[in-house]
């Protein structure tokens, strides 16, 4: 466990009621359950129902709320050969990653609890390796051994697919590529160890398993949600009886593709807007402000942290932005953005940057009439940063979100801490606009 000491925010919280504001500094603790490479994300669940979260990366899920014991979901069974401090190789578990000093790659790219055979205990669904099965593992519920495999669906393609209600039932589904079309796959919530259905939703196009970024979310306002992908958005009809395909609208988000795309009303006009990293292994966060035009929709790029210093208010820049999470980190009402840099997304000698460190961010949503929309940096880390799935929620029930990361450098969990303040003490900590040398 190690102790952060920077302050990294700072929260003007009103109440409901129009009272006083509350003003709250910001510290993080990292727990670093596992150094060793076995997946690029991570999320977490009860799995003994002990009222405690747990973590999950890999094949180990690991105790809350001190995350030092594990506990193996599937063999954990992969490992490699390296030069030890003698200079005779020796042999670690995991996969090639920031212990061995070259790169490798997980068969576990991303991962989601859900109770998916409805027995009221979590289970786990991971997102493998793009272009091969996504997996999920049934709950023994607290009996020893291996978890049971099932398939849930056999081609996952994109690296940054969701599992999400994209069908408005209350359940969730895969949303991702596969062979060359957006899909959403559900399961068969009456028979939950048969195989998932897949819906087709597009024509069969170029995307191929690689491909980066997408989301799911609402963009025209119509109640539907709809899919988000670097070169437009695939508009959800009213009904999806038969298997309708979808409507494609161009704009081109990301050139290269980023991360997790969002839909959400930014700036607070009552519509959604559209949030995204614009490349995953180079520099760019931006959100699309959604316009109307000629009776339909377009938008206007606001482009907040890029490959240079000056072009972030506070002269913050990192690279490799491969994965965001959205959520209300300081409980102020507004969404905020949880990402940082993967570590060696291609090794250490690919991508922009691929030594620098390995931060993990917050940016703050704030609104005012005097200053529009500005993202706010918090700093959390510079040792952990993200791999291809980040995700922040609450992990010690204290009612304030938390930071749980899988990647190349193990197993982290960052505990968000609070201590209220005076006004001034929260001016004084709050990040300083970036001054031009």
């Amino acid at each position: 466990m190690h102790r952060s000491f920077f302050i990294v925010a700072g929260l003007a919280l009103a109440t409901a009621l129009g009272q006083a504001k509350d003003f709250y500094i910001h510290t993080w603790t990292k727990h670093h359950a596992n150094k060793h490479f076995w997946a690029e994300g991570g999320a977490a669940g009860d799995f003994n129902r002990d009222g405690h979260p747990d973590l999950v990366v890999g094949p180990y899920w690991y105790a809350g709320p001190d995350y030092g014991k594990r506990h193996e979901i599937y063999p954990a069974i992969e490992s490699f050969e390296m030069k030890g401090p003698d200079g005779n190789p020796v042999k670690l578990p995991g996969f090639p990653g920031a212990l061995s000093g070259r790169n490798g790659y997980s068969q576990n790219f991303l991962c989601f609890v859900h109770d998916l055979n409805g027995d009221e205990w979590d289970d786990v669904l991971v997102l493998g390796f793009p272009g091969a099965e996504s997996p999920w593992y049934e709950n023994p519920k607290g009996k020893p051994g291996h978890w049971k495999k099932r398939t849930a669906l056999a081609i996952t393609d994109n690296e940054s697919p969701h599992f999400t209600d994209i069908t408005g039932d209350g359940k969730p589904e895969i949303v991702c590529n596969s062979e060359g079309y957006f899909i959403y796959a559900e399961p068969n919530w009456q028979q939950p160890d048969q195989p998932w259905t897949v819906h087709r939703v597009t024509p069969k196009g170029t995307w191929q398993r690689f491909t980066h970024g997408m989301g799911v979310g609402d963009v025209n306002g119509d109640g539907r949600r709809d899919i988000m992908e670097k070169n437009g958005w695939w508009e959800q009809p009213a009904s999806l009886e038969g298997d309708p395909k979808w409507t494609f609208h161009p704009f081109l988000f990301s050139p290269g593709g980023g991360a997790q795309m969002y839909a959400y009303d930014v700036d607070g006009d009552n519509d959604n807007d559209v949030i995204t990293s614009l490349a995953a292994h180079g520099y760019g966060l931006c959100w699309y402000e959604n316009q109307p035009k000629d009776g339909g929709i377009t938008f206007i790029a606001h482009t907040f942290m890029n490959a240079n210093p000056e072009e972030n208010r506070y002269g913050v820049k990192f690279s490799q932005l491969h994965a965001i999470d959205l959520v209300d980190m300081n409980r102020d009402g507004l969404l905020d953005i949880v990402t940082g840099k993967r570590f060696w997304a291609h090794g250490p000698g690919g991508d922009a940057e691929p030594g620098a460190p390995a931060v993990l961010y917050w940016f703050e949503l704030r609104r005012s009439k005097k200053n529009g929309i500005n993202w706010v940096p918090h700093f959390v880390d510079d040792d952990s940063g993200i791999g291809t799935q980040v995700m922040a929620t609450d992990m010690n029930a204290d009612g304030w979100p938390d930071i749980v990361v899988g990647n190349k450098k193990g197993a982290f969990v960052h505990i968000q801490s609070t201590d209220k303040v005076s006004r001034k003490e929260w001016r004084q900590a709050q990040p300083k606009p970036h001054k031009v040398d």
